[in-house]
């Protein structure tokens, strides 16, 4: 049998052994989940349309514009263009696609070198034995050899061990791909929440400034009325506490403002200073929907990035323990060379002059069997820890919007009751007022009253601040953050642009399809 046909048999059988080969180690299958069959009532009130939910799927639109707010847009939408840490999760994904090429790039010949040379040795003219050879005319006092050839070395994939390593780096892809929705979803979250501290402050500010200015108006009409001995020293010192107690919340207000804007701007990755001017001073709240979509729990399993990231990363480890299973076989490999070698280069390619082999081989690592054992074991453990991370995130998904949908709930009853509230003080600094300027009420009822009106003010700003914040915290627990066109492709063109210049990334670099959730 010829050297070529030998190398077509052991082809055949390699192919053979590879492809009908089996795969040692489980095959993956989607974690058993908690199961709750609908959203509870554990704010005592209804989750159906007469508490403004309605339990049909969300449709897949950026969440955030149900607020109708284009400033607040134009944030997030500026946040995903080239806030550093998305940018991060995203070369991170990368990252994955290329050490996935690594695992597929296994199947195949694991060692290909072609090589070549030129060797000359040069005998010693001293020794006897080569005198003779030279003198007969058998060897000169030097030769040449000129050689190319190529080596390859392939270890099959019996046990099913590459193949397994490749599961392992696609599902390791898919979590990066579910990392960066994840960063995606608290980017979006921690905007919008900021965005609405930072119009709870702009209207903390000006409520305060409001009863100050108001303050003043009657600290004035006090000090006229002592002049002309209507009014005592005590209802001057009364007002004048007031008044000032009113101005000093103002720098504490200011001062939490300036820290919401830097926020705003580190999440948006761009330096401080010029959020304030982009915001204005317009204070008004984003408006909240009539109606919120949450879908029934069942939706989280598919929609919450942080689950199908703890999914894949239990898809990964079990491919693990496939790999760590092989290592208990023979593991069989082929190895060989093909090349030509000749006394002079332009003898190289003639006839006669080519020269290979092929050696099949396997090698069993049965001394080391309790070591490999025990890593099987290792990597089981770790698969195990992974199914019971997915269950506790499930888990901790049901009660982070069951938390959110109790706090929206109970914040929106408390909003209308302050509203309530709100009015009422103000009618009754009107009427006490008044009654001052009659003489028939004591300043001090005039202090009460300023004292209640400032306070109702100052908590329903924060409920209805609740009330925005609650409900994000709503979307955001349903694993809310759809991508829009804008940010297609996880990374921004110049940090694409800069990755392609330093390194010829090919294919691996195009912006991948449908990598949101």
């Amino acid at each position: 049998m010829g050297r070529l046909q030998k190398a077509r048999l052991w082809a055949v059988l390699g192919s053979s052994l590879l492809l009908g080969g089996c795969m040692v180690g489980p095959d993956f299958e989607r974690p058993e989940a908690p199961i709750l069959d609908s959203w509870s009532s554990g704010a005592d009130l209804p989750i159906d349309s007469r508490t403004g939910f309605t339990t049909r799927s969300a449709n897949s639109v950026p969440w955030w514009q149900v607020f109708r707010d284009e400033t607040l847009n134009g944030l997030i939408a500026q946040a995903y263009r080239q806030n550093v840490e998305l940018q991060a999760a995203g070369v991170r994904v990368y990252q994955a696609r290329a050490q996935l090429g690594i695992a597929r790039g296994e199947l195949f010949p694991q060692v290909q070198e072609i090589n070549g040379g030129s060797k000359s040795i040069r005998f010693s003219a001293q020794d006897p034995f080569i005198r003779d050879l030279e003198r007969v005319g058998l060897v000169n006092d030097h030769i040449t050899r000129v050689s190319a050839g190529f080596d390859a070395a392939w270890e099959i994939d019996v046990w099913g061990k590459i193949r397994r390593d490749v599961q392992s780096a696609d599902a390791n892809l898919k979590a990066n791909i579910a990392s960066y929705d994840d960063a995606l979803v608290t980017l979006t979250g921690d905007i919008a929440a900021t965005y609405v501290t930072v119009r709870e402050l702009q209207q903390l500010v000006a409520t305060a400034r409001k009863n100050a200015a108001l303050q003043k108006k009657s600290l004035d009409l006090t000090r006229l009325r002592l002049e002309n001995g209507a009014a005592t020293k005590l209802d001057v010192d009364e007002a004048t506490v007031l008044y000032n107690n009113t101005l000093a919340s103002i720098p504490g207000y200011e001062a939490e403002l300036a820290q919401a804007y830097n926020a705003l701007s580190l999440l948006l990755s761009e330096p401080p200073g010029k959020m304030k001017s982009r915001l204005g001073r317009r204070a008004r709240y984003p408006r909240a929907p009539a109606e919120v979509a949450i879908g029934v729990p069942a939706d989280l399993l598919r929609r919450r990035p942080d689950i199908r990231y703890a999914e894949y990363v239990a898809a990964a480890q079990s491919a693990q323990i496939g790999v760590a299973k092989a290592d208990l076989y023979p593991a069989f490999s082929i190895s060989g060379a093909i090349g030509v070698s000749a006394d002079d280069f332009s003898n190289l390619f003639g006839n006669g002059t080519a020269t290979g082999f092929i050696n099949p081989g396997f090698s069993w690592n049965f001394l080391n069997y309790g070591r490999i054992q025990n890593n099987v074991r290792v990597q089981d453990a770790e698969f195990q820890e992974t199914l019971l991370n997915y269950k506790n995130t499930v888990l901790n998904a049901y009660s982070e919007v069951e938390n959110a949908l109790t706090a929206f709930l109970r914040s929106k009853q408390e909003a209308v009751y302050l509203r309530r509230s709100v009015a009422a003080a103000r009618s009754a600094v009107s009427e006490v007022e008044a009654q001052y300027e009659d003489g028939t009420a004591s300043y001090n009822r005039v202090v009460d009253a300023q004292k209640s009106l400032l306070v109702a003010e100052e908590r329903l700003i924060a409920a209805e601040a609740n009330v925005l914040t609650n409900l994000i915290a709503v979307y955001k627990g349903l694993g809310g953050g759809w991508v829009p066109e804008n940010v297609d492709g996880l990374i921004s063109e110049e940090t694409r642009q800069q990755m392609a210049e330093r390194t010829r990334w090919g294919k691996l670099l195009e912006k991948p399809v449908g990598n949101s959730g």
